[in-house]
């Protein structure tokens, strides 16, 4: 735990009492993608120190939003996961992703990571009224990278891999941010990023992730 406390009867400063220090939140940002291994959470905080991280994860394994878990073999390696209390962070994360979305510079091919822009971005802006009841299988291949995206029953749940996707995005990442942002459409955006899939489908994924406009355009 933090060694400093607001010391306020109030939700908000009990929660940065935890999750207020530096990095904190963004060790959460990459847990919250899924399991990983201190190099995994290295490579994904650039700029963090070894023993900073180590000091992070301690704090946040001692507040009970972190643990430590064992995968089987081959892999047997020791990876960090979100327990079931960390894992309440999700709506936090997700709101201050898409008030941060306007501050951004704007994305540059090749400069943004796949995984950010997938979760980080356009994962936030799933609207939750339009998509109650409803599902869709998603597949990327940003930048040479695969990842899933599954909204089913309204939620974003862990991806079904070997299920056939609705919708397979491929392109770059920065195109994917640009129109999350609104400040490009899926035509102007052409080759840089294009999508396969149904017009049902491609309905679908405009009415449950809508762009509202979040950087004017010129």
């Amino acid at each position: 735990m933090p060694h400093k406390s607001y010391d306020q009867y109030c939700g908000i400063a009990a929660a940065l009492d935890v999750v207020g220090d530096r990095w904190t939140l963004l060790v959460l940002r990459e847990l919250s993608f899924g399991r990983r291994r201190f190099t995994d959470l290295r490579t994904g905080l650039p700029g963090i120190a070894s023993n900073l991280l180590t000091d992070r994860l301690r704090d946040l394994e001692d507040a009970g939003l972190v643990e430590q878990q064992e995968l089987p073999a081959p892999a047997a390696r020791t990876v960090y996961a979100l327990t079931a209390d960390g894992r309440r962070i999700g709506p936090v994360l997700a709101a201050l992703a898409k008030f941060g979305l306007p501050m951004l510079d704007d994305p540059v091919d090749g400069g943004v990571r796949p995984r950010t822009a997938v979760h980080g971005v356009l994962a936030p802006l799933l609207d939750g009224v339009a998509a109650a009841g409803r599902d869709l299988l998603v597949r990327f291949e940003l930048d040479g990278e695969e990842l899933w995206l599954q909204v089913r029953g309204g939620r974003l749940e862990r991806a079904d891999r070997t299920a056939r996707p609705d919708l397979v995005l491929t392109g770059s990442a920065a195109a994917l941010v640009e129109l999350c942002r609104g400040t490009a459409d899926l035509a102007t955006l052409s080759p840089r990023i294009t999508v396969r899939g149904s017009r049902a489908a491609q309905k679908t994924f405009r009415e449950l992730f809508p762009v509202a406009q979040a950087v004017p355009t010129a």
